[in-house]
C-alpha cells in the first residue's frame, strides 16, 4: 500500500502544478484592453492581497445612481519592486479619486487600473508594457 502512495505522490504533485499554472490569466482574457475608462468616485477600500491589489470605489452614474466598482492591478511585489505600498493608496480611502484602466469584457462595474489619481495632485501611473520598475508616483 505505502508503495502505492509513494508512486501516486509525483503523479499528484505535477497535476496540481500544472492546475496553478492555467489558473493564472491574461488581463485581456477578462479586460478589454482597446477601450480604455477613467472613473471618478470615492475610494472605499484597498485590497493588498495576491495574486492582485483590489481598490474598490464608489461613482455616480449620469441617472444619479451609485456604481461600486473594482480594479485589480499588478501584484503587491510589483508594486514593492517600484516602491509603492498599501499607504500609498489606503490614504485616500474615503476621498475622490479618478482611476484609470480598461474596462472587464463582460461590460460590468470591474476593470484593470493602470492610473491613479488624487485630487492633491498625486498620480499613480503603471506602464503595462512590460517594463522593469514601470510604475510611476507624481
Amino acid at each position: 500500500m505505502k508503495r502505492h502512495l509513494f508512486a501516486l505522490a509525483p503523479a499528484l504533485i505535477v497535476l496540481f502544478s500544472v492546475g496553478s499554472l492555467f489558473a493564472h490569466h491574461s488581463p485581456s482574457a477578462i479586460f478589454d484592453m482597446k477601450k480604455p475608462v477613467a472613473i471618478k468616485g470615492t475610494l472605499t477600500k484597498v485590497d493588498w492581497v495576491n495574486p492582485h491589489i483590489v481598490v474598490l470605489m464608489e461613482a455616480k452614474a449620469a441617472d444619479g445612481s451609485t456604481e461600486s466598482w473594482k480594479f485589480e492591478s499588478n501584484p503587491p511585489s510589483w508594486f514593492k519592486h517600484v516602491d509603492l505600498s498599501r499607504a500609498d493608496f489606503v490614504k485616500y480611502v474615503g476621498q475622490p479619486v479618478t482611476i484609470g484602466g480598461v474596462r472587464a469584457v463582460d461590460g460590468t462595474f470591474y476593470g484593470y487600473m493602470t492610473k491613479f489619481s488624487a485630487a492633491d495632485g498625486t498620480t499613480i501611473e503603471l506602464d503595462l508594457s512590460g517594463a522593469v520598475g514601470g510604475g510611476e508616483k507624481k
